[in-house]
């Protein structure tokens, strides 16, 4: 915890789910969380229930497909805080479906989240970190980066991407930690993502069998952060122990 206190950490996605959970546990431990997402009330809520417990919490409206708004997120943080030490790449969509289907406008908008934003979150904070040789990011990957799984190809495909950029940073930046968070069935948001109705209805059943707390996530992170600087936790695969896939 002694790794967390004060330090500086901007987070995508921080409305629901992972993102929120993560936010609320790191500002426990003595983080000062920047919170980027769509939603502005869900954003308020939140920053506003981690001071009342004591804590420092900025909110952003951010859209991860706009780099300017990324930019934003992260001049604000270093304006109002001081210099990140911690990006957390966490925003992400899953609107998955048969590729015969051809949903590309769907394809798109996974590049767009899933691929693009992370590397505008990465290109926000990079220079500054590689300036000061030091610092942290964290990309939210997926058990969808190991495996590809029918209906899923594309979203797999995005995630494969997530942790291929995730390695070769980490191989151009020795100076920089860098870890992938992949998780499995993890009770959020992005269950509903899918506009398939059958195939919505299938992830809605799997999900609701096998998924649980995005608790086990933040709690992941936590871990990464709290290690030693000298330790670089490169990536941890996290499952529902009755997840087979």
């Amino acid at each position: 915890m002694e790794n967390l206190a004060d330090k500086v950490v901007v987070i995508t996605g921080a409305s629901s789910g992972i993102g929120e959970e993560t936010a609320r546990v790191l500002a426990e431990q003595g983080a000062k969380v920047v919170l980027g997402a769509r939603r502005q009330d869900r954003l308020d809520a939140l920053a506003g229930a981690i001071r009342k417990k004591g804590g420092a919490a900025v909110a952003q409206v951010t859209d991860v497909t706009q780099r300017s708004d990324v930019d934003r997120l992260v001049r604000r943080a270093v304006d109002e805080l001081g210099p990140v030490d911690v990006m957390i790449n966490n925003a992400g969509i899953m609107p998955v479906a048969p590729m015969a289907m051809v949903r590309v406008d769907e394809w798109d908008q996974m590049i767009d989240v899933n691929i693009k934003g992370l590397l505008y979150g990465i290109a926000a904070v990079l220079p500054a970190m590689a300036e000061r040789k030091q610092g942290h990011i964290i990309n939210v990957a997926s058990v969808a980066g190991h495996k590809v799984l029918p209906n899923f190809t594309v979203y797999c495909a995005t995630k494969h991407a997530v942790r291929a950029i995730s390695e070769g940073l980490r191989a151009e930046h020795p100076d920089i930690r860098v870890t992938i968070i992949s998780p499995g069935l993890i009770a959020t948001e992005l269950e509903n993502s899918t506009n398939v109705p059958e195939v919505r209805a299938q992830v809605r059943a799997f999900y609701q069998e096998h998924a649980i707390s995005p608790r086990a996530i933040a709690d992941a992170i936590a871990y990464a952060i709290n290690q030693p600087a000298s330790v670089d936790v490169n990536e941890m695969l996290i499952r529902p122990t009755t997840q087979e896939l």
